[in-house]
């Protein structure tokens, strides 16, 4: 297979070698994190989950890459990307340690969530500066294909990492802070692998003038409105209208998420463990369709065109959110589970390419920053909005179809676009 050679051909580079044990183990520990983070708000035996905690644990895990990501560039550029690597994952470790202390203390949950929100936000750098370091050890003839397969083992690493910790926490029954516990020690060996490479291995080269912090802070902010006026263009209206549809869309997938999680906690299952098990099922059927959209994307839109995918995308999801959804039954939000993760990345897998073709190469990396904000943005106002609708046992008509809704005008939007 072309990428198990490709793959080959990189691993023999020393330091590549290194760079992604960093990732494997960093990315491992942030899906051992998440998952026990997940497990420990919504089912933790002795907490009365709400919709409000749940949409309390996607802000901490998702605000960090909306706040800091568009200025974690800015920052990379002035330190040295490997002290980055060691002391950002120690600073993790340490983290997640004290987090793992506040689950089984008597501590306000403030406390908790500010821990977690640090630990969170430490990564966007982590993975920001995993990224701009792997010039430094590729050569450029095989840079694209680093940049292809890196990021793809990260996220099946970040996958396993989650897998491990629902198996730690149903096989043996442990506490979600043993959980944690864990993902501090993979954190610990990330920070003790970057120490194998030397510190100015990585870059970046020291310049002899830099300007101050704050202009370029300041520039940047100005970088990122003039990449959303370059979205206003006549000529760029279709990635404009391509990112907002898929803003919705993301808005939609994160309040059924909100929903699946609160029955799977109470309506759908008579335990913890039994829900816990329910979600982890519901998850990989998702991850499915993620994969699933991976490999027909690529035919569906070459046939109809991007736009025109990322509306049977989200025409689909209209029609089968409230079909599937409103039984409040287990089998068919599970089906449902993998059609929303199959519309849901193959329109992302559209979107990504209208963005990329449509929009001058000195905007598109402050445009994907734009379009990162707004992804995560709307998955935290859809949790929030989830939180003011559902029930305490999740069943709510109401918010299922407003999110069919949802989907429906955005594919009766980009279908008049598109006409047009």
């Amino acid at each position: 297979m072309p990428v198990v050679r490709d793959l080959r051909v990189l691993l023999r580079l020393r330091y590549f070698r290194r760079l992604l044990y960093i990732r494997l183990l960093s990315q491992g520990a942030d899906g051992v994190y998440q998952v026990a983070l997940a497990a420990y708000v919504v089912f933790s035996p002795e907490k009365q989950t709400s919709a409000t905690a749940i949409a309390s644990a996607m802000a901490v895990l998702l605000l960090p890459y909306s706040l800091v990501g568009p200025f974690a560039g800015v920052l990379l550029d002035r330190w040295q990307r490997r002290q980055v690597f060691v002391y950002g994952n120690l600073l993790r470790a340490l983290l997640a340690a004290v987090t793992a202390v506040l689950m089984i203390s008597n501590v306000p949950d403030w406390l908790f969530y500010v821990s977690a929100l640090c630990v969170t936000a430490v990564n966007r750098f982590v993975l920001a500066g995993l990224s701009a370091a792997l010039p430094r050890v590729v050569d450029t003839g095989r840079l694209v294909m680093a940049n292809s397969l890196s990021p793809t083992a990260g996220t099946l690493a970040a996958t396993a990492g989650g897998g491990l910790a629902f198996a730690v926490r149903l096989a043996t029954s442990s506490s979600n802070a043993t959980v944690v516990l864990l993902g501090a020690l993979l954190y610990l060996c990330a920070s003790l692998t970057s120490l194998s490479m030397a510190p100015t291995l990585l870059g970046p080269d020291r310049q002899p003038l830099r300007p101050h912090l704050r202009a370029v802070l300041a520039g940047t902010t100005r970088d990122l409105a003039a990449a959303m006026r370059h979205l206003g263009m006549p000529t760029r209206r279709e990635a404009a209208w391509a990112l907002a549809v898929m803003t919705l869309m993301r808005f939609c997938y994160g309040a059924l998420l909100v929903l699946l999680l609160m029955l799977c906690r109470y309506a759908l299952s008579g335990t913890p463990e039994e829900g816990l098990r329910l979600l982890g099922l519901a998850v990989a059927l998702s991850g499915a369709g993620f994969f699933t959209a991976a490999v027909v994307t690529p035919w569906a839109a070459g046939r109809l065109g991007p736009g025109r995918w990322i509306m049977v995308c989200s025409g689909t999801a209209a029609v089968l959110v409230p079909a599937l959804g409103l039984p409040f039954a287990t089998e068919p939000l599970l089906i449902a589970a993998f059609i929303l993760g199959l519309t849901t990345q193959g329109a992302k897998i559209a979107t990504d390419s209208i963005v990329q073709a449509s929009v001058d190469d000195s905007y598109r990396g402050r445009i994907f920053s734009v379009y990162d904000v707004l992804f995560n943005m709307a998955f935290v106002g859809a949790a929030g909005v989830a939180a003011l609708m559902l029930p305490a046992d999740g069943r709510s008509s109401v918010l299922v179809g407003l999110v069919a809704l949802v989907y429906g005008g955005a594919a009766v939007a980009l279908a008049d676009f598109e006409r047009r």
